[in-house]
């Protein structure tokens, strides 16, 4: 398998999270390939379950996604581009040179090895709201967890990673004409501002990251808003600052007597704290990494993945296993075709050794 040759396949099928078609359009390319790498496939919901049998015990568990944030038609101004060692396109690095990567270790790789599953997630850009219950079911099952997901700049695996929440205030008011009966409406728009206030002040003194990603609401500016909602992106070091929070939103009470104030969580990935089982799972992968020449060590992250659902449940778990890049999200993204080379080793290796 020509591993370039594969990714430049995968990214010139565009794939935004939710889009159905395109999604399927490659889940069919990588389900060939992955049967070419010695995989049983299937799907669930638009995720691809892979298994390949190997020695009796928990199997390995390999987590990644085939969904990007970049919707279709950006390969127009954002070309595949190869350029020495660096190769650029939507999703290269986040995170189709990881699946690339993979398929090309497990075509190369013996089957003398513990059994291998992959489960390649359709809506991890937008918090798995439909996978992450079956992240954490094949995740029970595995004896570790490696994801897929880019590594620190650096190449150094990730250990742990802040949690993540999308949640959405929703108000409802009372509409009336702004000008001949005001008083007769309450104005959703105002009621959700002395919200977002509120929850602003409630976050200050802690640890948290808060992001008002997006605010609708009203209509017309001579009809007093009946409804507005925001969408808020948190992201947390620490389960206890995490709990607090999200009840804290919970517990919200309108400023306006007659106002309505509705939170909801739209996705939450638990925090995943370092902890021994997942340093002991990196000082083993360290050594074999040694094994084929590579030095590799790992720290925290603070963007979130599907791996924060397995390390808080304490499964040992290693995440940044694709290769070695930059500009996750961003309109310069690459990765190292260099990196892409020293992945392919490293996976090979453990999926062939552990």
């Amino acid at each position: 398998m020509d591993v370039i040759e594969t990714l430049r396949r995968y990214t010139l099928i565009e794939t935004p999270t939710g889009d159905r078609a395109s999604l399927d359009a490659l889940a069919e390319v990588l389900e060939a390939d992955a049967a070419r790498a010695g995989f049983h496939t299937g799907r669930e919901d638009g995720h691809l379950l892979w298994s390949r049998p190997g020695r009796a015990g928990r199997p390995l568990l390999f987590l990644s996604h085939y969904d990007t944030v970049w919707p279709v038609g950006t390969l127009r101004d954002m070309p595949w581009l190869v350029e020495d060692d660096t190769i650029k396109g939507p999703g290269v690095y986040d995170t189709k040179s990881g699946l690339a990567a993979l398929l090309a270790a497990a075509s190369r790789a013996g089957h003398d090895g513990p059994e291998i599953r992959v489960l390649v997630v359709a809506d991890e850009e937008i918090g798995s709201p439909t996978a992450t219950g079956l992240v954490r079911s094949e995740a029970a099952k595995a004896a570790a967890v490696f994801g897929m997901e880019p590594p620190h700049p650096d190449g150094a695996l990730k250990t742990g990673r802040r949690g993540s929440t999308r949640a959405r205030i929703e108000v409802t008011g009372i509409e009336s004409h702004a000008a001949l009966d005001p008083d007769a409406g309450v104005n959703a728009i105002d009621e959700l501002l002395d919200q977002l206030l509120r929850v602003r002040e409630f976050v200050r003194p802690r640890p948290v990251l808060l992001n008002v990603g997006t605010i609708e609401g009203g209509g017309r500016t001579n009809v007093v808003a009946g409804h507005a909602h925001a969408d808020l992106g948190l992201r947390f070091l620490d389960p206890e600052n995490e709990e607090a929070v999200l009840q804290a939103l919970t517990d919200l009470v309108p400023v306006r007597e007659r106002a309505r104030v509705r939170s909801t969580l739209l996705a939450h990935r638990a925090t995943w704290r370092p902890n021994e089982a997942g340093a002991a799972l990196l000082a083993r992968v360290a050594e074999v990494a040694a094994t084929v020449g590579q030095s590799l060590d790992g720290r925290p992250a603070d963007g979130a993945a599907d791996t924060n659902t397995t390390g808080a449940q304490g499964i040992p778990t290693v995440d940044g296993l694709a290769p070695r890049g930059g500009g996750a999200h961003a309109r310069h993204e690459w990765v190292s075709a260099a990196g892409i080379a020293e992945r392919v080793a490293l996976l090979e290796a453990l999926i062939g050794g552990w």
